[in-house]
């Protein structure tokens, strides 16, 4: 079963019904001869004729220009009105710098948008001791002002217990809201609490139409869940083509779980031409970020040379890190258990060197 997380707070996870399409598996294709490869034809180059260049026309003297100093990030907000330095300096990590300018405009303008920045800083500790209660204070503020990411930041606080009791009602109503005001985070948790039946009644309708809203606007983990929507007829009719366009732009967004699926189905052939070698990278992609799945799918794929090179080194270094997190394959023991003491030897240091690298 796929668990599906919200977005913005670290809680449980939403469970896909059994089948969900991180259960495929390879099917390694039937061996056929290589095709025979033309020889390339003969071209003629082109022969174009020299190009004269006229010399270029001496400019006139001019005087040498004083150089103008730069402006100062105030100088240049005075400048350019649209020049956002809370912002600004939050992106640069300039969190004390933030808190200060964001306060000075809240207090003086009532701006929506520095209450939801004085939000987040508190909330996570940034230039500010954490505080959660002014946390919450500040969202509070924004979402009333009609800020949506505010809404969207004080629904999950409120879910997680943040700031003042759980209270899942009033996140409902504020995910509703934010998800009007078109926040895609927004509409991809409201869609998991329709999904999950418990926070609400069960609408597997109403979750598709809430995660092809944040799909739309280009969200990964919703373009990931209406695929899977898509692959089993949950909410929406089945439709293989567009569960495998879904994954293909949540795998470019950097979804792990899209790319394994994604690699699957061009493996496959799947709702999609067949692609072995672009199935093949997105497997050593997703191995490399750490997915158990990917990292069997492609020990497989390596140890019987079913569309690439036979490697069985390297097959067992990404089936011994896939065991250990969980991932286990009895085939693949009986195929590589023939393989020479010195070959094991490598492929177990491999194995160890990138779990010892890569322990979270």
């Amino acid at each position: 079963m796929k668990c599906l997380r919200p977005i913005g707070v670290a809680l449980g996870c939403t469970m896909l019904a059994s089948g969900a399409m991180a259960q495929l598996s390879i099917t390694p294709p039937a061996q056929t001869p290589p095709a025979k490869k033309e020889a390339p034809k003969e071209t003629k180059p082109k022969v174009h004729a020299p190009v004269v260049k006229k010399p270029a026309p001496k400019p006139a003297a001019t005087a040498t220009p004083t150089p103008t100093p730069s402006p100062t990030p105030t100088q240049a907000a005075a400048d350019d009105p649209n020049v956002d330095l809370v912002f600004g300096a939050y992106q640069r990590g300039m969190y004390k710098t933030a808190f200060d300018l964001a306060t000075a405009r809240a207090q003086s303008n009532n701006d929506p948008k520095a209450m939801t920045m004085l939000g987040e800083l508190y909330a996570n500790g940034l230039g500010v001791k954490r505080d959660y209660v002014k946390a919450d204070d500040w969202y509070k503020r924004a979402a009333d002002a009609g800020d949506r990411e505010a809404m969207f930041a004080l629904a999950m606080m409120k879910i997680a217990g943040r700031g003042g009791p759980v209270d899942k009602d009033a996140a409902v109503k504020l995910l509703a809201s934010s998800a009007k005001l078109g926040e895609p985070k927004a509409a991809y948790n409201l869609a998991l609490l329709y999904l999950d039946g418990q926070t609400l009644p069960q609408d597997l309708r109403r979750s598709a139409e809430l995660l092809r809203m944040a799909a739309d606007a280009g969200n990964p983990e919703a373009q990931y869940a209406l695929a899977t929507f898509y692959k089993e007829g949950t909410g929406v009719p089945k439709d293989l083509e567009k569960a495998v366009r879904l994954l293909q732009a949540a795998s470019l967004a950097d979804n792990v779980d899209a790319e394994v699926e994604y690699a699957i189905a061009l493996y496959n052939g799947s709702g999609t031409p067949r692609n072995v070698p672009a199935a093949i990278a997105l497997l050593r992609k997703a191995a490399r970020q750490n997915s158990p799945i990917a990292q069997n799918r492609l020990a497989r794929v390596l140890a019987t040379g079913a569309g690439a090179a036979v490697d069985k080194v390297e097959a067992l270094k990404w089936h011994t890190v896939a065991k250990t997190a969980g991932k286990g394959d009895p085939d693949l023991d009986d195929i590589l258990a023939d393989m020479p003491p010195a070959d094991r030897a490598k492929a177990e240091a491999a194995a160890r060197k990138w779990i010892g690298n890569n322990v979270k």
